[in-house]
């Protein structure tokens, strides 16, 4: 029985190591388009199977941490009935942006093999470091994944509060600021903000001055002097889009 397996894995062998001069052309073009084929599906597979919201919270750090508190805003329950998922805000689109990103995220893996943030404790003592890694990545693609979904194009800013128009007017429509530089506690808690730098600026005229309606600059100003986490609720989303 030895003898006949040894015996196939020889011939096997000298087929594969026969120069290509005994094979007929038609026989290597099937053969490198069905394998083609069956490589490019089974990266398709696994690409589309690792961009689900299933298997992001697969891991327990995410769902009983970021998820969690995706649960509890505006992106993941609203009157219009759209919700948005890991992927739509943490992967883009487009396929070769996909790539890449999928590429930045392959490290991640590491920090699941060895525990890095296995515990609500570890989780909050790198929170920061974990989310100016992902505003440093919307920043510098300017905001790719909020621009999906939202067009400063299609905005009505008759539509909007005053103060959210001229904010938008003043800053976004000329790309002075990016989404992300604004709304960097849209999905999840923020961490202690205790001397970041919130990325936005109060104009000059306005500084100092409590607006009608506890505007978005307000709640900015907010959110910069303290030290604690802070998530937009659902009402200040609403006073800011009316």
């Amino acid at each position: 029985m030895g003898a006949r397996i040894k015996a196939a894995a020889l011939w096997a062998w000298r087929i594969v190591s026969t120069p290509a001069a005994t094979l007929s052309l038609g026989f290597l073009t099937l053969g490198g388009f069905l394998g083609g084929v069956i490589f490019w599906g089974a990266f398709n597979t696994a690409l589309e199977v690792t961009n689900t919201e299933a298997f992001c919270i697969s891991c327990h750090e995410m769902e009983a941490n970021v998820y969690e508190e995706l649960t509890r805003t505006v992106h993941f329950s609203n009157r219009s009935g759209v919700r948005a998922s890991c992927p739509d805000c943490h992967v883009p689109h487009e396929w070769t942006d996909k790539i890449a990103r999928k590429m930045q995220a392959s490290k991640e893996v590491w920090g699941k093999i060895f525990g890095t943030i296995n515990t609500r404790q570890k989780f909050l003592e790198h929170r920061l470091e974990l989310a100016q890694h992902e505003w440093a990545r919307l920043k510098a693609n300017d905001s790719l994944e909020c621009r999906n979904c939202h067009s400063s194009v299609a905005m009505d800013l008759s539509r909007q509060a005053p103060r959210a128009a001229e904010i938008h007017t003043r800053y976004l429509l000329t790309g002075e600021a990016t989404c992300i530089d604004c709304h960097k506690g849209i999905a999840h808690e923020l961490p202690n903000m205790e001397g970041v730098d919130p990325g936005w600026k109060v104009p000059p005229e306005l500084q100092g001055k409590e607006l009608p309606q506890a505007s978005v600059f307000d709640r900015l100003e907010r959110v910069a002097r303290s030290p604690h986490g802070f998530m937009w609720s659902e009402s200040d989303l609403a006073a800011m889009s009316k």
